[in-house]
């Protein structure tokens, strides 16, 4: 039964790999497509602002090759060099995300400038916000598809990947609604200004995505929700142990380690306090996906809570 099991588990494990890596590549292919749509966009009209936002897009394309590149390597089992997986390289990709959209703000800022020295009317605006309309479409269903399963899989380059393009997204309507002011007004100084929203937008954007890849790479616990979730798991399955205590978690990746003290009767023998792990250990796993358990027993001359303590196993 617990060899089907675990049989089962691998081949999860192996489609939500197969999963993840085939949205990785098509959204290299996404990426170029919107990049092209944005690019004939500009090009057509001279806009500053179309300009910014199909420049965000050659962002997208060099995020979504190393999201790629950064899954693969996630993906691989853990070696004699890296006993403990390669989870967090994803977030090397999310951190490089962060620079590549900063870099990009500092261009536009740059072609900002040159526009405010010389000034030029837009070209065919209504055929360029119709082009850019159709790649804004796409890369919102898009974002929401990568969004919604990296948040599932736990892969943290989706997930930012995904955000950069949803940021992209608000920042190309709110391009479409202002040219169009711009249109209807006359008021050529709104392409420019604009574009510098656009810049500032997506500086935010990239410092946040930095920060919470900083996070990853920090060893940050699970938020409050799941710890308690994660006591409520232990404390259902250590019946025959007396106490928990020190209970610690960090996230790497999709990974989700777990560390805690259990403390049984000094008299119990090893195979009877090995059974109690086994099955706090499988709880966990049943109910966290890519969870990492590792559980250390005291004698109860260790336990910090007053003897006779019955109602909370925790300490």
């Amino acid at each position: 039964m617990a060899e089907a099991e675990n049989t089962m588990a691998i081949a999860a494990r192996a489609a939500a790999k197969r999963k993840v890596a085939n949205l990785a590549f098509w959204s290299i292919v996404v990426a170029f497509v919107v990049l092209a749509l944005k690019a004939a966009a500009w090009y057509v009209t001279g806009s500053v602002a179309l300009y910014s936002d199909a420049l965000e897009s050659i962002v997208n394309v060099i995020a979504s090759i190393a999201a790629f590149w950064a899954i693969q390597v996630s993906h691989k089992p853990a070696d004699q060099d890296h006993p403990f997986g390669h989870h967090k390289a994803e977030y090397f990709s999310a951190v490089l995300e962060g620079v590549l959209i900063v870099l990009a703000a500092l261009l536009i800022l740059n072609e900002v400038w040159r526009s405010w020295q010389a000034p030029a009317p837009l070209e065919q605006p209504w055929k360029g916000l119709a082009v850019n309309g159709v790649a804004t479409a796409i890369n919102a269903f898009w974002a929401w598809v990568l969004i919604r399963t990296g948040r599932a899989e736990k892969s943290p380059a989706l997930v930012a990947d995904g955000n950069h393009i949803m940021t992209d997204v608000v920042t190309s309507v709110g391009v479409f609604g202002g040219l169009i002011g711009a249109i209807l007004t006359g008021w050529q100084i709104l392409d420019p200004a604009l574009a510098v929203i656009v810049a500032l937008n997506i500086l935010w954007q990239g410092w946040h995505v930095i920060g919470s890849s900083m996070n990853g790479l920090m060893d940050r616990a699970v938020d409050t929700a799941e710890h308690m979730r994660i006591r409520d798991i232990i404390s259902a399955n250590c019946k025959g142990a007396m106490e928990v205590h020190d209970l610690k978690t960090r996230i790497a990746g999709r990974a989700t380690f777990i560390e805690f003290h259990l403390v049984v009767d000094a008299d119990m023998s090893v195979g009877a306090s090995h059974v109690i792990c086994d099955r706090i250990e499988d709880a966990l796993k049943a109910e966290l996906p890519s969870v990492r358990v590792t559980i250390h027993v005291e004698p109860d001359d260790e336990a910090k809570l007053p003897k006779g303590t019955t109602a909370v196993p925790f300490a």
